[in-house]
């Protein structure tokens, strides 16, 4: 698979509006990595609140916005998925860093890698980047999880 629409995203997460942060999946080498994008609108609910004035992407959205790349990766793969009562929940976070705000108007740049893959687990290197400058990095864990949803 290489690309994915809004559309073809909302077959594989369960997440969303205003919630459902990734527009389009550039690239995808299944079981390796993803390459997806998420426009940042001035309409975003949470530059309501942070901060007024001057909007800024909360860090931890981005993050977000990165486990559900990582997410797809995942549930892109139907070997890797165990069955259809399970979400890919993100469970960690390690060396996390912030190296540039992101704002209305900015198109962030989703670059997931896996470095491994054990039964319901997964790594990943993560990498969020507006054009050519890298705004947030960091290494994600996330697990296959049932959910009773009756």
């Amino acid at each position: 698979m290489t690309e994915m629409s809004v559309h073809e995203i909302l077959k594989y997460l369960p997440h969303r509006y205003p919630f459902l942060l990734v527009d389009r999946v550039l690239e995808c080498k299944m079981g390796e990595s993803i390459l997806a994008l998420k426009n940042v609108s001035y309409n975003e609910p949470f530059f309501q609140g942070h901060f007024p004035g001057a909007p800024v992407m909360p860090g931890v959205l981005i993050l977000e916005a990165l486990a559900q790349t990582a997410g797809l990766l995942a549930l892109s793969n139907p070997e890797w998925r165990p069955d259809d009562d399970s979400l890919y929940l993100f469970v960690g976070i390690n060396k996390a860093r912030f190296k540039q705000q992101v704002g209305p108007g900015d198109q962030l740049l989703l670059d997931v890698r896996l470095i491994r893959h054990k039964r319901d687990y997964g790594v990943f290197d993560v990498k969020a980047s507006v054009g050519e400058e890298i705004a947030t990095t960091a290494e994600l864990m996330c697990v296959f999880k049932s959910v009773d949803t009756k």
